[in-house]
């Protein structure tokens, strides 16, 4: 009985090291521009559930896939220890083999391209170079000779491609248009993607200048990546309201303004704040404001589809 107890402890244990591997936190970053396209698209058409569900599962697949790409390539650089904040240090901490971190992602990797066929099939072939160019995207973030996360482009390229691109084909598959609109409503949505990663490096900068990292955080100093993170959430909102203003979305589109009060938490949890555990609320209240804006974001475009 005592043993049963045991393994089953162990096996949970499993299962919460696998989970947090994905690092779970981060996919509503995938989830969010999925849900925004699909909500966008309802102006036009009637929606294409398995589509709808199709891309949602891609998406997902392909952050958790870059996720365990990033354990792997942190650790065969040195830079996860079993000190490291945060969750990632699976590896070094958990004693996850790097190969099968590897073998994981890749078949996430496998299982998007399957739902990427069947996703172009029923809209543009166009879709599958756009879609192996995000794969890579994702790969080279933390792989490659030349990583995209040891650059300024880190905050960028995650905006564009978790952000813009991922709203715009879940937006055309099923209209089979871009319009303007889609693209001025994505931006804000892109903006705070990138921002969750600038919280990122905000947390780790010392240790990423230590690695010869040139982030964003590292270039500005911790109190010029602050206030630039505080200015970029006010541009998303501001973004909001210069749509509405301008006659280009509805009104109901200010009901993203409720998550206000987070952005305003995230950027004052950094504030006089040195060492990275003290930085993890803040973090997460960053990833936390994408998740409640583009929730409420969708949430008026849908109020002002059925009102």
């Amino acid at each position: 009985m005592a043993q049963q107890l045991t393994n089953t402890i162990e096996a949970d244990k499993g299962w919460k090291i696998w989970w947090q591997l994905t690092r779970p936190h981060t996919l509503t970053a995938a989830f969010v521009p999925v849900l925004l396209g699909t909500v966008l698209a309802l102006q036009y058409t009637d929606i294409h559930f398995p589509l709808f569900l199709a891309m949602l599962a891609a998406s997902l697949l392909i952050q958790a896939a870059t996720n365990m790409f990033n354990e792997y390539y942190d650790y065969k650089r040195g830079l996860d220890t079993e000190h490291s904040v945060g969750i990632g240090g699976a590896i070094v901490r958990n004693g996850v083999k790097p190969s099968t971190v590897m073998t994981i992602a890749f078949s996430f990797y496998g299982i998007a391209l399957v739902l990427g066929i069947y996703i172009v099939m029923n809209s543009s072939w166009w879709l599958a170079v756009i879609g192996l160019v995000c794969m890579a995207a994702g790969y080279f973030y933390t792989g490659g000779p030349m990583p995209i996360a040891y650059t300024p482009l880190g905050e960028i390229v995650a905006g564009l491609f978790m952000g813009l691109i991922i709203i715009l084909i879940s937006f055309y598959i099923q209209t089979s248009m871009i319009t303007t609109y889609s693209i001025l409503i994505s931006v804000p949505v892109s903006i705070l993607v990138g921002m969750i990663l600038l919280a990122n490096n905000i947390r780790d900068l010392d240790g990423d200048k230590e690695n010869g990292r040139k982030t964003v955080a590292i270039l500005l100093g911790k109190k010029g990546a602050i206030v630039f993170l505080g200015a970029m959430f006010f541009i998303t909102y501001a973004w909001v309201a210069g749509l509405v203003f301008f006659g280009e979305a509805p009104a109901w589109l200010f009901v993203s303004y409720l998550s206000i009060p987070k952005a305003v938490k995230a950027t004052k949890g950094f504030i006089g704040k040195s060492h990275p555990l003290e930085m993890m609320p803040a973090m997460k209240a960053t990833a936390q404001t994408n998740t409640i804006f583009g929730f409420l974001l969708s949430a008026g475009l849908l109020l002002a589809y059925f009102i």
